[in-house]
């Protein structure tokens, strides 16, 4: 009888799609390790190369599929209870568009969870996301949001803007431009940044998978302080001693360049839908998200010190 007791009151398998990123192997990682809140994970990804960059995890229950199959992802999560959707990009390509990435997803997860009886679904969407932005990355996962939200299974979206994690792509970045001498920014570092701790974004996940109710919710999550970019980079840099010197790039000239480089190649590495998304001012209150959650942020100077300082410790 104690043990019927213990599995019943073991959280549920959740189901994790887009489980090879960064921000994936820190949810999955604190699913299964932490105690007493472990609860089972199957990470979905699309391709066996994904698969073999998570095969550190001990383990782990892994599958390989399309994210907008929907007979595959009801398979998938049939024995789930919950699904945390991390899939999305900010820059298309000749592979992957905005509207494949967000809304064919969402979607399609939105008919697989109703057909395996999913309680939540929660969505990593961006701040400042909704259908009728001018920007096409934002506009795509605000329609995207609306089909989770407007579906059967009760929803949490948590919109955030940029995450730093130690070792991935924002904080070696901002780790590499804290280093140089001369760094080059849009607008001079005008617009506003609001970073947010990768733990507290793993922490808010988890807990909006257990939120109690059936509603339907949007909450917009971020750091403790919003500051200019070029404040952001001058604290990181003052973890080195620095001083860089920092070039205004005006607006029309990046766009120029991206607009050519989206001409020119396939696969451009600069976009101006993306450039859009990284200019865009993040400068908002985080205390609604937080009570609800039971969130206590991780203070920016801890955050820059763990993940970008000469202390941080690169995988």
């Amino acid at each position: 009888m104690q043990a019927q007791t213990a599995q019943a009151d073991r959280p549920g398998r959740v189901l994790i799609t887009g489980a090879n990123g960064n921000l994936g192997r820190r949810l999955i990682r604190r699913a299964i390790e932490s105690s007493p809140e472990t609860r089972p994970v199957r990470a979905i990804v699309r391709s066996e190369r994904a698969r073999q960059s998570l095969a550190d995890i001990a383990d782990l229950d892994i599958a390989v599929l399309d994210y907008a199959d929907t007979e595959a992802l009801a398979h998938a999560a049939d024995d789930c209870v919950s699904v945390v959707h991390l899939v999305g990009i900010i820059k298309e390509s000749s592979t992957s568009s905005y509207e494949g990435a967000h809304e064919d997803t969402c979607s399609a997860l939105a008919q697989a969870a109703a057909k395996a009886g999913i309680r939540r679904i929660v969505y990593l969407s961006i701040l400042g996301s909704r259908p009728d932005a001018d920007n096409a990355c934002l506009a795509s996962k605000g329609r995207a949001e609306q089909i989770l939200l407007q579906g059967p299974t009760p929803t949490l979206v948590l919109r955030v803007p940029m995450v730093l994690a130690t070792g991935d792509y924002a904080s070696r970045a901002l780790r590499g431009q804290a280093q140089s001498r001369i760094v080059p920014l849009l607008r001079g570092g005008a617009s506003r940044e609001q970073p947010i701790d990768a733990d507290d974004v793993v922490k808010a996940i988890l807990r909006g998978i257990d939120l109690p109710g059936s509603n339907q919710l949007a909450l917009d999550l971020a750091g403790p302080q919003s500051l200019s970019r070029r404040e952001l980079l001058e604290r990181c840099a003052a973890l080195y001693g620095k001083h860089p010197l920092v070039v205004p790039v005006p607006v029309f000239v990046a766009n120029a360049l991206a607009h050519l480089l989206e001409l020119s190649t396939a696969n451009p590495p600069l976009t101006r839908a993306m450039l859009g998304v990284l200019d865009h001012d993040d400068d908002i209150d985080p205390g609604d998200a937080c009570e609800r959650l039971a969130l206590n942020l991780t203070p920016l100077d801890e955050t820059l010190a763990k993940c970008v300082g000469p202390e941080a410790e690169i995988p």
